[in-house]
């Protein structure tokens, strides 16, 4: 099949790009591995999620959320946006299409994209002059390798596969990983009266949703720095020193760290209170694991039935688009950095690998589908 566009991945980078193609009469084509649209949402979140930013830092473009919506939407609600969106701009994705090869073709000047249909098992080819890569940076859940991981005899999973603390009530858990994901899981594990643990090695900040909210608003008038200080303030305010319960404060400010390394705060939703009075146990350094035996730094062991890793995410493009030690960081982003980081060499795009949330992914596709307004009009006037 020939097209303008090919997309890969239909998540909020893939559906914004569309739009924004729409809007601009490009016609294009998305390939989905999964069988709808936003399944990370929608297959690979636990229940509780709610979006950290206010809702005006994660629409997409060209359509807001109701104005009835709350300031922080829980994630059916955004799921119901994100349907809405579909639907609005009439995006159809090739679903349950798993790209296997991306190659440019120097001799046509296009991109060769080779694809399994996982409901007729046919290999299915598309052409392209442009390819956008929007699979983003959560395609693929990253659990460690830790030292006799094997020999445990709990359920293991990882946090895209985890929803609800229900089934662990009465269970010892350890929560591996300190981000959003594993200080809300280790919360809503005590909630359900779970015997909950977190390994926590790295320093974090550790601030409220409406901390941040009024910093991406001062962002607006005053340099990083300031902001950066206020929200420290408002912070050491509201908690108090953390390190006496195992949680320290990075050196850098929360908006210069996330600039610098991509690491977010994490938004507190009730864990620090819940770790201050003994709920959850914070316990660093995990050494070894023998059977339900987890044995950490401090020579301490626990037994616990089950292991959640909320340990992030890898990216996936490595896996199908060729020549990608060019294209990519050994991490899987962008080799050219913010705010390039969208555009690669012979029409290759790639949206959503900013580690800038939902507002990351609409400016990166706003950006590629009018660089490609722009290239094919240069190419109709060159041709007349």
């Amino acid at each position: 099949m020939k097209t303008e566009v090919v997309i890969v991945g239909a998540g909020p980078s893939g559906l914004a790009t569309a739009a924004c193609l729409s809007v601009l009469s490009i016609p294009y084509v998305v390939l989905e591995r999964e069988a709808c649209s936003a399944s990370l949402w929608k297959l690979r979140t636990y229940d509780r999620l709610q979006l950290h930013l206010a809702k005006r830092f994660c629409e997409l473009p060209h359509m807001a959320f109701p104005r009835n919506a709350p300031t922080f939407l829980p994630k059916n609600q955004f799921i119901q946006y994100s349907d809405a969106y579909v639907e609005r701009f009439g995006i159809n994705p090739v679903y349950s299409t798993h790209v296997e090869l991306a190659s440019y073709d120097e001799a046509s000047k296009t991109w060769r994209v080779m694809a399994t249909n996982a409901l007729t098992d046919q290999v299915e080819e598309y052409r392209s002059r442009f390819l956008v890569v929007a699979s983003g940076e959560n395609s693929e859940g990253f659990i460690p390798d830790l030292p006799g991981l094997q020999s445990f005899s709990g359920e293991i999973l990882h946090s895209s596969s985890y929803k609800s603390g229900r089934p662990y009530s009465s269970k010892s858990v350890l929560v591996v990983g300190s981000g959003n994901s594993g200080m809300e899981i280790a919360y809503d594990l005590a909630e359900h009266e779970a015997r909950t643990s977190i390994v926590i090695n790295s320093p974090f900040h550790t601030v409220t949703k409406e901390m941040i909210y009024m910093a991406m608003v001062m962002l607006r008038y005053l340099p990083v720095s300031v902001v950066d200080a206020l929200v420290v303030l408002l912070a050491n305010l509201k908690y108090g020193d953390l390190s006496k319960y195992g949680i320290v404060r990075p050196s850098l400010g929360p908006i210069r760290l996330k600039a610098v390394t991509g690491r977010s705060s994490v938004i507190d939703v009730g864990t620090v209170e819940k770790i201050k009075t003994g709920e959850i146990e914070v316990v660093k350094g995990v050494t070894n694991i023998r059977g339900n035996e987890v044995e950490f730094a401090d020579g301490k062991s626990h037994h616990y039935d089950a292991i959640v890793f909320a340990t992030g995410f890898r990216t996936n493009p490595r896996q199908w688009l060729q020549d990608a030690d060019s294209f990519l960081g050994e991490e899987g982003y962008p080799r050219e950095k913010f705010p390039n980081h969208w555009k690669g060499r012979n029409d290759l795009y790639f949206v959503g690998f900013a580690r800038s949330g939902l507002a990351g992914c609409s400016t990166d596709a706003q950006n590629v589908a009018d660089d490609i307004a722009r290239k094919r009009t240069a190419a109709y006037f060159s041709q007349r």
